[in-house]
């Protein structure tokens, strides 16, 4: 007889209270607004991305957040990049005005990263060393990209209190 415990099932979370919390975040920016009488749904992140480069930069961090609780559940390393390229994309994408908030109405990154975790629970499979390698790689990217939209920010108010001849 052995002496560990009974593996949980495979579509229990180890994490549920951070898996419903995940769900909640993509829903809020990606489908919780009905568009009139289409069947088609937006999130907040198209109408953050109203607000120049602040907006844009509020977007970036929750979606960081999701794909920092998503860590919690052992994704493998590919599962994360894929992740980081959605949030990437969303946000390089996004930044550009008009074009980019039609952009975000389309493009769904948390909604596409919270299937990339579903798909992970559904068939897990232990992180390798590797994997672990990979995730604090991935934690410094996304801070990296952060800081630099943070940097983008401050430079965008800079010149425009310079223009407004603001000292």
């Amino acid at each position: 007889m052995s002496s560990l415990p009974p593996s949980p099932p495979k579509a229990l979370p180890s994490h549920p209270k951070a898996l419903q919390r995940i769900r909640w975040v993509s829903y809020l920016l990606d489908d919780s607004i009905p568009l009139l009488n289409t069947g088609y749904r937006m999130g907040i992140d198209p109408i953050l991305g109203l607000l120049p480069g602040v907006g844009d930069s509020l977007s970036l961090l929750i979606s960081i957040y999701v794909v920092m609780e998503s860590v919690r559940f052992g994704l493998p390393k590919r599962t994360l990049a894929r992740m980081v390229v959605n949030l990437v994309l969303d946000t390089v994408a996004g930044s550009v005005p008009i074009a980019g908030n039609i952009f975000d109405v389309a493009w769904k990154a948390n909604r596409h990263n919270l299937r990339l975790l579903e798909a992970h629970l559904a068939d897990p499979k232990p992180p390798t060393l590797s994997d672990r390698l990979v995730m604090f790689g991935i934690v410094g990217i996304l801070i990296a990209l952060l800081l630099g939209v943070v940097a983008l920010l401050a430079t965008f108010i800079w010149l425009a209190l310079q223009l407004l001849g603001v000292n």
